[in-house]
């Protein structure tokens, strides 16, 4: 699993993935909606993205934060049901997971 505290290691396969797309550090800035300055944050290792940041990045990668974090060989025994839910929350805007996460939080109780 890749940490989330290795600037190195978090950029490189933000770079793998980018390249994969074909997209310049500019169009991966524009699809995750994060300055264009930032991403070049993270190219030179200054920084390390937020987990609300990392998450805008994995959304325009149409990946979730876990799957961005775990390595390849590494496998998730997931349910359908869970990987269906997991595809459909990829697909919703951050508000939108708010008012479903606020929405779960009261159906707990």
């Amino acid at each position: 699993m890749l940490d989330l505290l290795d600037n190195k290691g978090i950029y490189d396969r933000f770079d793998a993935l980018r390249e994969a797309k074909g997209w310049s550090l500019y169009e991966l800035a524009k699809r995750a909606a994060v300055p264009v300055s930032t991403v070049y944050h993270w190219k030179e290792r200054l920084t390390l993205p937020s987990l609300e940041l990392l998450d805008s990045v994995c959304y325009a990668f149409g990946i979730s934060v876990v799957d961005f974090l775990m390595d390849n060989d590494e496998l998730i025994a997931l349910t359908d049901e869970q990987k269906e839910l997991m595809g459909l929350w990829n697909a919703l805007t951050g508000d939108k997971k708010k008012s479903i996460l606020n929405l779960m939080k009261t159906m707990k109780e």
